[in-house]
């Protein structure tokens, strides 16, 4: 096994991880809305597609189709928050645009590796959208860290477990978004 071929593995193996997840919290029983229930679905697709990604090099739904399914997916965030008759307008846009980051990297790639747009260009949106990824991942997976210094009284400790196990699903599909961003396969 080439060391490809392992980083390949590992990545399959996190999508697949996070696809689980993301489709427990879609049927779990606790009570989620409509909204909370699309963004988990969105969620399990964009992580089951990426999952087979590394190893399926001709795909059976042409590029052109998985570009704009999932620029459509991307624009459900921010019209959903938008839209939403609940909380501040401004806050949920806010939280919700890494997901839609992550779903515009994936309408992104097979036009980028389809050689669809010049090196320069290319390279800009890629690079931009991967450190969007890396900052987002970064403050998900770190979030919840105590700090180094400081008093020890000023940690917020959750007593649930559902904050910070979602930051690391967030966290760890954002990471491995960015490292297929940057995989020429």
């Amino acid at each position: 096994m080439s060391a490809t071929d392992v980083v390949y593995a590992m990545l399959t193996g996190l999508f697949v991880a996070s696809s689980v997840y993301a489709l427990w919290q879609v049927v779990r029983p606790r009570s989620f809305g409509r909204r909370a229930r699309g963004d988990h679905l969105l969620h399990a697709v964009m992580a089951s597609a990426m999952a087979v990604m590394p190893w399926h090099r001709g795909s059976e739904v042409p590029p052109q189709g998985q570009t704009v399914f999932f620029a459509a997916v991307a624009l459900w965030f921010p019209l959903t928050s938008v839209l939403s008759r609940r909380g501040r307008r401004l806050v949920g846009l806010v939280r919700r645009t890494p997901y839609a980051v992550g779903m515009v990297a994936m309408a992104w790639m097979p036009v980028r590796h389809g050689g669809v747009t010049d090196a320069g260009t290319g390279d800009v949106i890629t690079g931009v959208l991967t450190l969007c990824l890396l900052a987002y991942a970064l403050r998900s997976l770190t979030r919840g860290m105590p700090r180094l210094r400081g008093p020890s009284g000023d940690v917020d400790v959750s007593t649930g477990i559902g904050g910070p196990c979602d930051r690391f699903w967030h966290g760890s599909t954002a990471m491995g978004t960015a490292i297929m961003l940057l995989i020429h396969h």
